[in-house]
């Protein structure tokens, strides 16, 4: 039987981490791999992560299934985070996913049980991986407009053009906060007007929303998933806690759907529910749990909110620290948009060849694209950094 297969392509971040890694250079930099990093180079676990998980440990008495919804608390307190009062929670459901991954997995299938010959319309570019999630699921996908390349800002009148051509009843796939890989997002008067077009085409929103915390904070990364619940009859939303509370490995997310009235969304429920027990079956608890203890605890929650609040004010720190070095080297060269960007991707804007000159004279490893990761710089390479793409430029 498996002779018939043949290699699969390498994912181009997974084989960038074997480079770096087999890079016996000492002043090599990682700029690929999306994880945080604190100024030591390391993705550490949250201070309040280990107090939880230890809670957890005291308590915890069985490792018995949980449903296929997941954790109810956890669930709960994900939906109340995302959404905060915007809508009727009699017309909201909400489920715990394998991370955001499990998430856009599970959506999709809800999607092509609804309608199987949905569209969805992904920004040009987006995440690499929603093209194999939700394509490979079998949906149909389209671009619109999104970033333009050469002035680095958000081609916003081409994608509001491109949106009011999108027959009725298509899906819109948006990034709710910290777009990867431009790092731009729309101003809230931009958000009003995609509303605006999704409302006036009756299009449906479906809204990533990844790293809620990491651009502005809680409340300003959710506006746009607040605001279109607001207007709209049906909305699908994926979270992820991999960023904001450091639990990659764990893979904890959220799907939740706005239906029409209570009664489309206990059909809904019954659907997703019955999706996840054809995929996964149930998800995993530990992580899960450990948000829920958090969310759940004014003094946790207080405390994680001040080192998330750190982890963005790094991230800010550094594409202020790598502009001001490039300014320095390169003047004739406009890096501004490292500073526009939030979040912890941008793109840097060289060329592939620049790219693959980065990496074979400097051993600095990004992606083709030349999107960069920017936890992964620090003070201490950031010179280097610096003076080595000032070099190939």
């Amino acid at each position: 039987m498996f002779e018939t297969l043949e290699p699969a392509p390498a994912d181009a971040i997974l084989g960038l981490i074997t480079e770096h890694a087999n890079d016996p250079r000492p002043q090599k930099i990682d700029l690929g791999v999306g994880v945080f990093r604190t100024a030591e180079g390391e993705t550490p676990v949250l201070d309040v992560v280990k107090i939880a998980e230890q809670r957890l440990v005291d308590t915890q008495r069985s490792k018995a299934y949980i449903g296929t919804a997941g954790d109810p608390s956890f669930n709960a307190a994900m939906q109340t985070m995302t959404f905060a009062d915007a809508v009727d929670t009699d017309r909201l459901m909400t489920i715990q996913a394998p991370g955001g991954s499990g998430s856009l997995r599970v959506a999709a299938s809800l999607i092509l049980r609804a309608r199987p010959d949905a569209t969805v319309w992904v920004s040009d570019p987006t995440w690499a991986n929603h093209i194999p999630l939700l394509g490979g699921a079998g949906l149909t996908l389209k671009p619109y407009p999104y970033y333009d390349t050469e002035k680095h800002v958000i081609r916003i009148d081409k994608m509001l053009e491109t949106l009011r051509q999108v027959p009725a009843g298509d899906l819109v796939l948006l990034h709710a906060c910290c777009h990867n890989p431009s790092g731009l997002d729309p101003s809230e008067d931009e958000w009003r007007a995609i509303a605006d077009v999704i409302v006036e085409r009756k299009l449906v929103p479906f809204i990533d929303m990844a790293y809620q915390g990491f651009a502005e904070g809680l409340n300003a990364d959710a506006f746009a998933v607040r605001h279109m619940a607001g207007l709209v009859p049906e909305m699908i939303v994926t979270n992820s806690c991999s960023k904001n509370f450091g639990l990659y490995r764990d893979r904890v997310g959220t799907l939740s759907i706005l239906s029409a009235d209570a009664t489309s969304r206990d059909t809904v429920y019954s659907q997703v529910n019955n999706v996840v027990r054809t995929i996964y079956s149930v998800p995993p608890d530990h992580g899960a749990v450990v948000v829920a203890t958090i969310l759940n605890d004014a003094e946790l929650k207080a405390a994680w909110r001040v080192e998330l609040a750190t982890m963005r004010a790094r991230l800010r720190e550094m594409r202020v620290l790598l502009n001001d070095a490039l300014e320095a080297r390169a003047p004739q060269h406009d890096f501004s948009h490292l500073v526009r960007a939030v979040g912890m991707f941008c793109f840097l804007g060289v060329t592939a060849d620049q790219v693959a000159r980065l990496k074979k004279d400097y051993g600095v490893y990004m992606v083709d694209s030349s999107r960069i990761n920017t936890a992964g710089i620090t003070a201490h390479n950031v010179n280097y950094l610096a003076d080595a793409i000032a070099a190939v430029l």
